[in-house]
């Protein structure tokens, strides 16, 4: 649950900030190579936020099987409150940002960015470093309530421990990454504008995956360790890299020591997770210490292997692929959508065309909109890769870990407790916001997956 927020705001690798890069960049990285982010963010469907969904009473804390998804009474009013309270904040959020824009747009503050910026100087670049902060720091200052308050909502909930300031600093530093790349892609729109009024889109497209690639490409290295401490997974957990290095050589995909990392999550959450991230040279597993100090080392193993997963079935890849067309499609739909917004309300915005530095604005506003919208093909997409990792994880530790599926499902067990994972979320919730099957599935397909005594091969680890 901790993750959760992060595929809402901090998540989207500088959220919507970031325009265009935010769109790909920001759902490639939601998009499901890390083990436990069950969804984008978490509403009240019902009046008692409190009371077990279709009337189920939670079960008794006495029981202690493996075969489905319990909590205790307490644990379970818990988990429902905290993630009722993230899906509503998840809708308020996107409500919030359109119609900031929209007021943006319409008391004619775009506009007015526009004109102290071209009041400064003539030259475009010049321009574009005063609008687009002015412009990407006004509309992030109004959601920061939102963001201040799922903070709050994490620390009530005991899933943070990061206190306010270092909150604050972390918020800073994602701040002036933001800019600087919004300045950065902006400048590059603006140019392909001007080359191309009617072709921009495609040839910003191409501009920006190379960025989105290189961004990607370095952040294990640069941006990462701005927000969290990394350390060899070497140092202090040498037997695990040994017990990794079993189950990559199985793979026959061999990840060198030198890619295994070690966050220290519990400075700031006390979630636990890993996952994995970056490309090519830079592609490492991380595994946080939470991970390590609140589960057994088979248990530990089998969420490693569903990292593993990801690295063997290329997940990265093809979903570097498949956001690369989705940006190709916004970018088209949103060149549409400008000159239609323009056509009709140009005049009333006081924008004077798709090159006027103030129809940025109106771009940002196609890209909250289409954002939202496509986040039942982006979720869904990455609903598909998590199980496969599943599906890797349960078969590459079978023979390695005694009890392979109860280890596993246990696994799930004290991802949930500890994370508040909803015991039950709304089917639309799932379709709509989940990156990660729901926790309960995946641990009652955990406890059940066992071709071997049927006699069937596993599908990936033969």
């Amino acid at each position: 649950m901790g993750r959760m927020w992060r595929c809402v705001s901090t998540h989207r690798f500088f959220c919507i900030l970031a325009l265009f890069f935010c769109f790909a960049a920001a759902h490639l990285r939601a998009q499901g190579v890390d083990f436990n982010s069950s969804g984008s963010a978490v509403t009240t469907f019902q009046s008692n936020p409190n009371s077990p969904p279709n009337n189920q009473q939670p079960p008794s804390p006495t029981q202690t099987e493996t075969d489905q998804y319990r909590l205790s009474r307490e644990r379970y009013q818990k988990a429902v409150s905290f993630s009722r309270a993230g899906y509503t904040l998840y809708f308020i959020s996107y409500f919030l940002s359109v119609v900031a824009l929209l007021l943006i747009l319409r008391l004619g503050i775009a506009a007015k960015f526009r004109d102290i910026a071209e009041a400064a100087s003539e030259k475009k670049w010049i321009q574009c470093l005063i609008f687009v902060p002015l412009l990407i720091l006004l509309t992030d200052f109004l959601q920061l309530p939102v963001r201040v308050y799922w903070h709050a909502l994490s620390l009530r909930y005991q899933q943070s421990i990061q206190h306010w300031g270092s909150w604050i600093v972390d918020w800073s530093k994602e701040e002036a990454l933001s800019v600087g790349l919004a300045a950065l892609l902006v400048f590059v729109l603006t140019i392909a504008m001007r080359k191309s009024p009617r072709r921009w889109w495609f040839y910003f497209w191409l501009a920006a995956l190379p960025i989105l690639f290189f961004f990607f490409f370095i952040s294990p290295w640069f941006i990462d360790p701005l927000f969290n401490h990394f350390e060899p997974l070497a140092k202090e957990h040498p037997q695990l890299v040994t017990a990794i290095e079993t189950l990559t050589q199985r793979a026959g995909v061999p990840i060198p020591r030198e890619r295994m990392f070690l966050m220290k999550a519990s400075e700031k959450t006390n979630a636990i997770n890993a996952y994995v991230t970056g490309i090519g040279a830079s592609k490492r597993v991380v595994i946080w210490d939470n991970t390590i100090n609140k589960t057994s080392s088979d248990e530990a193993l089998f969420i490693l292997g569903h990292e593993l997963g990801h690295y063997v079935l290329g997940h990265i890849a093809t979903g570097f692929l498949f956001f690369a067309v989705s940006l190709l499609l916004a970018l088209y739909v949103m060149f549409r959508a400008l000159h239609w917004s323009l056509d009709r309300w140009g005049s009333e915005w006081k924008i004077h065309g798709t090159e006027d530095w103030a129809a940025i604005a109106v771009l940002l506003l196609w890209l909250e909109v289409l954002s939202f919208i496509s986040s039942p093909i982006v979720n869904g997409f990455s609903r598909m890769q998590e199980h496969a990792a599943d599906v890797y994880g349960l078969e590459v530790i079978h023979g390695l870990v005694p009890n392979s599926e109860e280890v596993a499902a246990h696994g799930f067990q004290v991802l949930g407790e500890l994370d508040l994972s909803d015991p039950n979320p709304p089917a639309f919730i799932t379709f709509w916001l989940y990156s990660h099957p729901p926790l309960a599935e995946r641990l009652v397909f955990a406890h059940a997956y066992d071709p071997w005594s049927k006699g069937k091969p596993p599908k990936y680890v033969k």
